[in-house]
């Protein structure tokens, strides 16, 4: 099997949340043959809690706690009776893994689904409980793990075990410390019977950094605590579910790279491999199927070329006709499918099936080049921030890792402070500026942080602030640009250079030198304003905001072959060595697009591996990719 993982999500056809109560193995069966026609190597799989651990807690008089029960049936006296754990539940699971096994698919089970599609499922006795922070339901969970991974660990078919379907949805944590604690209980228990077999955070949504600025929603779950105590984090990029991402249509750029952005920024921050575990449309009230298949076609280049782990679609059938809740509360999971109710594909299964048949034959590609390091601070929209960075990088024609300003500074040659809202401790500043004292770029953009050393880091004197009544408008030679900005910075340039300024001639933009390297101020939000605008990374007649980009990184985009001025396409660079490397170009946009390949100097284009090339003109339809060789000619 390949090392990027092709699947999707399973709930059978026939039944959906229900199929453990509704056992049928034979559709389970036919279900896994059809699957593994369109190219599926793994399935993440569901056993349903409280089919699984089917407790009842009967009371005595005043409702005092008597005994726990499945229904009217004392437990078993069985080890797993002891646990809760229903054997009849195990035996269908391990029918459902042989049918794995047989054909050859990974299995990814979500331990702990008590939450499901917009539906909370919880074993009778525990109800009404908050089961994230109470004991007695953390005691049933810690023992219905520790049971169900001690039958399953040793079966062929297990590739992980994912703490369950996005626990952080469950109930509130109440604090960072206490899902820290809900997360290192679940998984000290799997590693308990299993130490072989990674551990996935099965997480959504999770927090950059612990604290969030003004306005945004208390959420304790952060990458940084995931990344320490799980294997493998995961990403579930829905653009309606995710912030800044419902803006524009799915088959365009911002829409094509959020689940590349987000699986980026989980990793970078967590030092974790991390999979996209659930992605997908949400239906035809989205995008049509024809044009889900294309957006699932570029996604699928654009995770693989960019270090992630995997991608499992959600999810395998449509569940139209199920009447049971969450089906006939949520329309959108109705027609998330693969396949349709008659088992017919999707172009989305077409796509899957091309793509594995690629990988096949593909190169195992080595880590691509990045060039700068993109710094998270404390108060921001730390996700606004970063996906807007990611994106306008990935215009300019290079990449990024990211990390926060509380983890040990990384070796960049470019840096960059997008929409500051607070400064940098004094000690990661120094250090900061020791690098670029060093030869180093830095970038930073103002989002109201009060700062210091405004004349030692950007040569600027701030005479007075105020706060706006409008947009920054300013100039920047021949063009204009207006940026919504809560406040206005008073400066005089002293030693910086001034690059834009305000009609009244009050900096902007501005670049001094500092050391061998240089600083770029910019005292409005560009990131969290721009991630807020639609249309604004692939509309026709919207200001070039790449260009901001492209003036910090004009020293390290050297050390690129191929570059394009198309903002529809991004680009990737993979060194093997000095005189080889690796390229993958992607057309993000909904057409197609023909632009000249014109390697820098001392390089050519070797073999076109994956793509159309014409008289030196590289052919991307919407929403494809390219795979190309660059070699050295040693000139």
């Amino acid at each position: 099997m390949n090392d990027f993982w092709i699947g999707c999500n399973y709930w059978a056809s026939h039944a959906g949340t229900a199929m453990w109560s509704d056992w049928r193995p034979e559709v389970v069966e036919r279900d896994f043959y059809r699957i593994a026609e369109f190219g599926v190597d793994t399935l993440r799989v569901f056993p349903l809690w409280p089919d699984f651990q089917p407790l009842h807690l009967l009371r005595q008089v005043h409702g005092q706690p008597r005994e726990y029960r499945f229904g009217e049936e004392p437990l078993p006296v069985t080890e797993e009776g002891r646990c809760g754990v229903s054997s009849v539940m195990l035996d269908r699971f391990q029918v459902l893994a042989d049918l794995a096994q047989a054909r050859k698919f990974r299995l990814l089970p979500g331990l702990i689904t008590g939450w499901m599609s917009g539906r909370l499922f919880v074993p009778p006795a525990l109800e009404g409980k908050n089961v994230l922070t109470d004991p007695e339901a953390v005691m049933w969970q810690v023992r219905f793990v520790r049971t169900f991974v001690r039958r399953f660990r040793s079966h062929p078919a297990i590739a992980a075990w994912d703490l369950g379907n996005e626990c952080n949805c469950l109930a509130d944590a109440g604090s960072r410390e206490g899902a820290w604690q809900w997360t290192a209980i679940i998984a000290g228990a799997i590693r308990a019977e299993d130490p072989n077999h990674p551990v996935v955070s099965g997480m959504h949504g999770l927090q950059a950094a612990p604290t969030l600025g003004p306005g945004s929603r208390h959420n304790p779950w952060t990458i940084e605590d995931q990344g320490e105590l799980t294997d493998i984090l995961t990403v579930h990029p829905y653009p309606a579910f995710t912030a800044h991402c419902d803006r524009d249509p799915i088959d365009t750029l911002r829409s094509g790279l959020h689940a590349t952005a987000e699986g980026v920024l989980c990793a970078d921050i967590g030092g974790k491999p991390c999979l996209v575990e659930e992605v997908g449309t949400l239906g035809p009230f989205f995008a049509s199927d024809e044009t889900a298949g294309r957006y699932l076609r570029s996604l699928l280049y654009s995770l693989w070329s960019h270090d992630n782990r995997g991608m499992l679609w959600w999810c395998a059938f449509d569940q139209r006709q199920l009447k049971q809740a969450p089906y006939d509360w949520n329309a959108a999971e109705r027609e998330l499918g693969l396949f349709r109710g008659d088992r017919m594909p999707k172009p989305v299964a077409e796509e899957l099936r091309s793509f594995a048949a690629f990988l096949k034959d593909a190169p195992r590609l080595p880590e691509r080049l990045h060039e700068a390091v993109c710094i998270l601070t404390e108060g921001q929209d730390a996700w606004g921030a970063a996906f807007a960075s990611f994106l306008l990088a990935k215009q300019a024609g290079f990449d990024l890792t990211f990390q926060n300003a509380r983890q040990p500074l990384r070796d960049a040659p470019l840096y960059l402070l997008p929409s500051m809202a607070d400064q940098p401790s004094r000690g990661f500043g120094l250090a900061l500026m020791d690098k670029v004292r060093a030869g180093a770029t830095l970038y930073a953009s103002l989002d109201n942080a009060l700062l210091s050393d405004v004349r030692d880091w950007f040569g600027l004197e701030v005479r007075t602030r105020r706060q706006r009544s409008g947009p920054a408008t300013f100039a920047w030679g021949v063009e204009s640009f207006s940026v919504g900005s809560s406040h206005r910075l008073d400066m005089t340039a002293q030693e910086a250079e001034m690059l834009a300024a305000e009609p009244d001639g009050n900096p902007v933009f501005t670049r001094v030198v500092f050391g061998k390297g240089r600083v770029y101020f910019l005292s409005v939000p560009l990131e969290t304003w721009l991630i807020q605008q639609p249309g604004v990374f692939h509309e026709e007649g919207t200001p070039p905001w790449r260009r901001f980009y492209e003036e910090i990184s004009s020293g390290v985009r050297a050390g690129r072959v191929l570059k394009t001025e198309d903002r529809q396409v991004g680009i990737t660079e993979h060194p093997r060595d000095e005189r080889f490397r690796y390229a993958v170009a992607i057309n993000y946009g909904s057409k197609p697009v023909r632009f000249s390949l014109r390697p820098r100097t001392g390089w050519q284009v070797g073999k076109v591996l994956r793509g159309t090339l014409e008289k030196g003109n590289l052919l991307l339809p919407a929403n494809d990719a390219a795979l190309l060789t660059l070699e050295s000619t040693g000139s």
